[in-house]
């Protein structure tokens, strides 16, 4: 029985496909640390699960007058080119990285309804008090420029569900400057739903409230969780109405316009070269390259004639470890295209993901994803597609024999992942050492949980949070994942091969495994029925929900009377079953 689910070991992945050959320089460590030397975007994500804020300022140093807060875009606008046509209409661009491109103000009144206090005091430097300022409803809402900004639009393409899209571009994103903050860190900010831009297409620019509420708790619940992500800073919502056909089935209504102001130490992604390299713009590719080698992978030598290898191969890998990590929360980006793949592995364009309840590789978050080519076991597999279009952009600059070493990479990024998912994995159930039957005893669990629909979060918490004796016992009183989980038929004899294998683990106590356990195990995560809540909330303009899910989520491995009380580590309710998520946004 248990010899036959050896392959299971990755099957929420379905690694199967891959085929392993070559691996790269492995760090052999299960800590997010052992890597980020190699991902300067992943340096501003916490080194553990149980994220804090890192950053330490007395409250005389944060600026309370925004403006004394300058934003610049002297070094990109000096460094690559902008648009020649200086104008804000819909067309094709060539030869440039940005275009010029001014904001459009949202339609008034407007309101404040989030922030995160750790982005704007932890980042920006500035004194929370700040938001509550009509200068700053503004400056975060597109209706007025910060001191020091020239705000752009970026030119990038991409493939999208497989196929080449052409030119696409920030739609309806403006980015607003950079931010070098006391700490050294240099941000992008970014305004998104912010009005038309060159590359809006049909588009009218805008997003509404349902949309901005997802990406502003997504990405602040994912920096919490230890994923590296883009990160947002406000959500300022308007009572313009902007018109949205959510499932496409004709069913146009008036929605409410809003704005999140987010940040990233970089808005590049892998269709910025790929429109480059499509488009025969070969010098501005090498110079692109060379821009984002020199801000963000300064561990790469800018005379190494084997440079443009070492940045792929860096991309590589720290895209194996990024869909490791999304994994190991369960989380279904939704559109996983190449414009939406960040040159910085960092998790950004939060829009119909999904965090997996019952546990279910073919879990499939976006109603619009009808042939389920991004449910969340094909994750693994279309980081593999869209490294595989990167590296064809990168073909104009490679030599020959450079060209050969990049496919035998590539063919090493399943082994990184796999190895990844199996130290992920193994932390997840408290596993120390080596044993060779570890991937069995992780493969024959999920087999378990996707055959009896067992909870993926809950499952692994309350293993975190259960006593070796109650295990042994089988008392799973108030634990609704691991009862679900014990009706399984082979449920008993997983368990004796999992408390035999704890019990070789010399030097380790029941409370450190519960303890190890429980800061790599969220208790919480952004279930798609609890935005929902929110959100149905925020449309009658109650954002109570919308800020309690924002305090609960950035402690997410801490047990909270309010989030209990609030059913957030629950049952799911039924009528969650019914949710649907689109594109549409």
């Amino acid at each position: 029985m248990w010899s036959t689910c050896t392959a299971l070991v990755f099957a929420l992945v379905a690694a199967s496909s891959f085929t392993p050959a070559y691996v790269l320089e492995l760090c052999q460590n299960i800590s997010p640390e052992c890597h980020s030397d190699h991902n300067t975007a992943s340096n501003s994500q916490s080194s553990s699960h149980t994220v804090k804020s890192k950053w330490t300022l007395n409250a005389s140093s944060l600026m309370h007058d925004l403006n004394q807060f300058r934003v610049s875009c002297k070094k990109l606008l000096e460094a690559l080119p902008i648009d020649k046509v200086d104008a804000n209409f819909v067309r094709t661009v060539k030869n440039c990285i940005f275009s010029k491109s001014i904001p459009t103000p949202l339609k008034g009144p407007l309101r404040l309804t989030a922030a995160s206090k750790d982005v704007i005091e932890g980042i920006l430097d500035l004194d929370a008090s700040v938001t509550r300022s009509g200068d700053f409803l503004h400056y975060a809402s597109g209706g007025r420029l910060l001191p020091g900004s020239v705000p752009l639009a970026h030119r990038y393409g991409g493939h999208q569900f497989g196929y080449w899209a052409g030119q696409l571009g920030d739609g309806r994103a403006h980015f607003l400057g950079q931010y070098s903050n006391k700490k050294g860190e240099v941000w992008e900010l970014q305004l998104k739903g912010s009005g038309k831009t060159p590359y809006s297409r049909s588009g009218d620019g805008r997003a509404v409230i349902r949309s901005s509420v997802r990406e502003f708790l997504c990405s602040e619940a994912m920096h919490f969780l230890g994923v590296p992500t883009s990160r947002a800073a406000s959500l300022i919502v308007s009572e313009e109405p902007v018109l949205r056909d959510q499932f496409y089935n004709g069913n146009v209504k008036a929605e409410r316009g809003a704005v999140v102001l987010r940040l990233a130490k970089s808005w590049f992604r892998i269709g910025s070269l790929e429109i480059l390299s499509q488009s025969g713009e070969i010098n501005l590719l090498r110079k692109l390259l060379n821009f984002v080698i020199d801000e963000h992978f300064p561990f790469i030598n800018p005379d190494n004639p084997e440079k443009y290898l070492v940045f792929f191969s860096t991309v590589v890998n720290e895209t194996a470890h990024l869909i490791a990590q999304w994994m190991s929360v369960g989380f279904a980006h939704g559109v996983c295209n190449t414009d939406n793949f960040s040159l910085l592995s960092i998790t950004i364009d939060y829009g119909p993901f999904g965090f997996m309840e019952s546990y279910n590789p073919n879990f499939i978050p976006n109603t619009s994803d009808d042939e389920g080519r991004y449910s969340i076991g094909a994750q693994a597999n279309v980081g593999l597609f869209n490294l595989e279009k990167l590296l064809v952009a990168l073909i104009p600059v490679l030599t020959q024999t450079q060209q050969k070493q990049a496919k035998i990479i590539l063919k090493g990024y399943a082994n990184i992942y796999q190895m990844r998912v199996h130290q992920i994995f193994k932390a997840k159930l408290g596993l120390l050492g080596e044993d060779e039957d570890d991937n069995d005893l992780i493969a024959f669990l999920l087999k378990m949980m996707e055959d009896t629909e067992s909870d993926f979060t809950m499952t692994f918490r309350e293993l975190s949070e259960v006593s070796a004796k109650q295990l042994l016992n089988k008392n799973f009183t108030q634990m609704w994942a691991l009862d679900d989980l014990s009706h399984h038929k082979h449920f008993s004899d997983w368990l004796n091969k999992y408390l035999f294998r704890l019990s070789r683990q010399q030097d380790d106590s029941d409370l450190d495994r519960q303890h190890r356990m429980k800061n790599v195990n969220p208790r919480y995560v952004l279930r798609n029925w609890m935005a929902e809540s929110a959100i149905r909330k925020a449309e009658r303009n109650d954002f109570s929900e919308v800020e309690l899910l924002h305090h609960i989520l950035s402690s997410p491995f801490v047990t909270q009377e309010t989030a209990e009380e609030a059913g957030y580590a629950a049952r799911p309710p039924q009528w969650a079953r019914r949710l649907k998520v689109s594109c549409s946004s």
